[in-house]
């Protein structure tokens, strides 16, 4: 669409909502509208994991179109909420014939009839309602790192039990120093970042994030990272309605609920950050364990192993266990029955107190590397930095590769304006490549394309989880930019 026109469309918007009690800001009157010209709601919206975890496998069409026409919705509904608007206000806005964004809702109401659109808009009303009164709009910066303060403290008094929920804790503390240094909620991460600055594989990582993370609302990923740009995530310091305290026995790991655990922990996730990325908490090191307790003795010395299973969440047997360990290293030591951190611990020097006989020497360690020497984990996390360098080095070259491949646009000024030389079309396909249904064959295998579908005026389209646009803008595109090509030439 041109540019003199899409301004005009945004200003009648804009003047008719002025004059009426709903105010909204021009991204939300350009999205109802226009629609989602960016394709900012697609993502995602065509494609699902499959059940391995891993591949994609494309939706039918009518699924992606209703799943993208229904993020859409719920986006408008959302501005209309922010704005003090009310459900009448957005039924009018949705229905409205000439507003792109509602295409959804009146293809509902199409299909299935008037009360069953206006039953979905209510139901979509009902939640964006519930999400904008729950959420805080953030003014300053200052504001924001209260928001990421109140997000540190729910995380230090949150239980995380069991060695999935610890590595999780792990995970969800990288992500907090991103934020941080992003100055808000919203950051942006990449996998292998976010595991190296955690401490763990890039498995364990996306276990956590679909197991527990994600669902428990602590993280939402706003867009999939794409290229050299890591992905958008937004952090959550609302109470999750997934959360529950009651948590069955694992006994392959050993944690037993037990009275004595509390539902409110109490650690230092700032110690917890700054150790955990150290070989010498490697899953086969000290691991999670050492560093909760560690974190818990350092916010509140001299606990009892009763406390400490109450601060830390880690159960009873774990808490002694790790204690021990802990021990054999001088990095802790006991009192009675209280236990306290030694002198120099969090730089990984023990002291010389003698300590029980367990199964390691009880020699006092002399820095975090002599204890990752003493379990074997030396080295893994330079291990691991080499793997995503070389890994992204690929990437890279894989991806100038492509774009080499791509020709560059050529423009000619004409009036002091820029004008584009269209490009010749390269995806008109032979006929004998046309199958059934717009599926395209591929002449290697003769076999129909899985992400290739040949459009109603025989024109070839790619279709992945990335597209930003739908065919029919990428046509309007091309035959604004040959008409005014040809006015000029």
């Amino acid at each position: 669409m041109p540019d003199s026109t899409h301004h005009a469309l945004s200003q009648r918007n804009s003047t008719e909502f002025r004059g009426s009690p709903l105010q909204l800001p021009s991204a939300a009157t350009d999205l109802i509208l226009l629609g989602d010209l960016t394709g900012r709601y697609a993502t995602g919206s065509y494609s699902r994991l499959a059940s391995d975890g891993r591949s994609l496998v494309l939706r039918e069409n009518r699924a992606g179109a209703a799943e993208h026409g229904h993020r859409i919705t719920a986006a408008i509904a959302c501005h209309v909420a922010r704005a003090g608007g009310t459900v009448d206000q957005l039924t009018q806005l949705l229905l409205h014939p000439e507003h792109e964004g509602g295409r959804h809702a009146r293809s509902i109401a199409l299909r299935s009839g008037q009360s069953r659109a206006l039953g979905y808009i209510r139901r979509v009303w009902a939640s964006a309602s519930e999400a904008v009164s729950t959420t805080r709009a953030l003014g300053s910066r200052h504001e924001a790192y209260e928001v990421l303060a109140a997000l540190r403290d729910r995380i230090e008094t949150t239980p995380w039990r069991g060695e999935q929920e610890r590595t999780a804790l792990r995970v969800l503390r990288a992500h907090l120093n991103f934020a941080e240094i992003a100055g808000g909620p919203l950051h942006h991460a990449s996998e292998r970042q976010t595991a190296e600055e955690a401490g763990i594989s890039r498995t364990t990582l996306r276990a956590v994030y679909e197991k527990v993370l994600k669902p428990q609302g602590w993280l939402l990923r706003l867009r999939v990272g794409h290229g050299r740009e890591g992905s958008t995530w937004y952090l959550d310091a609302r109470p999750s309605r997934f959360r529950t305290t009651q948590y069955p026995p694992d006994p392959a790991l050993e944690e037993w609920t037990t009275p004595e655990t509390t539902t409110t922990a109490d650690i230092d996730s700032t110690v917890l950050g700054h150790l955990m990325g150290l070989d010498a908490f490697a899953h086969h090191g000290l691991g999670s364990s050492a560093l909760v307790i560690i974190s818990a003795l350092h916010q509140r010395q001299d606990q009892t192993v009763g406390e400490l299973v109450g601060t830390s969440s880690v159960s009873r047997a774990t808490t002694y266990r790790t204690l021990r360990r802990l021990a054999d290293h001088g990095l802790v030591q006991h009192t009675g029955e209280t236990w306290a951190l030694a002198p120099r611990a969090l730089e990984g020097f023990g002291n010389s107190l003698p300590a029980p006989a367990t199964e390691l020497d009880s020699v006092p360690a002399q820095g975090w590397d002599t204890v990752a020497d003493r379990h074997g984990t030396t080295g893994l996390s330079a291990r691991r930095k080499t793997l995503h360098t070389a890994q992204r080095a690929a990437y890279r070259e894989a991806f100038d590769r492509l774009v080499e491949h791509r020709s560059k646009a050529v423009v000619i000024v004409h009036d002091g304006h820029q004008v584009l030389v269209p490009a010749p079309r390269p995806d008109e396909i032979p006929p004998g490549w046309h199958a059934p249904d717009g599926y395209v064959l591929d002449p290697l295998t003769g076999r129909a394309a899985p992400d290739w579908r040949i459009a109603t005026d025989g024109r070839l389209i790619l279709i992945t989880p990335a597209d930003q646009r739908s065919y029919d803008e990428l046509a309007a595109a091309h035959a604004e930019a040959l008409s005014e090509w040809e006015s000029v030439a």
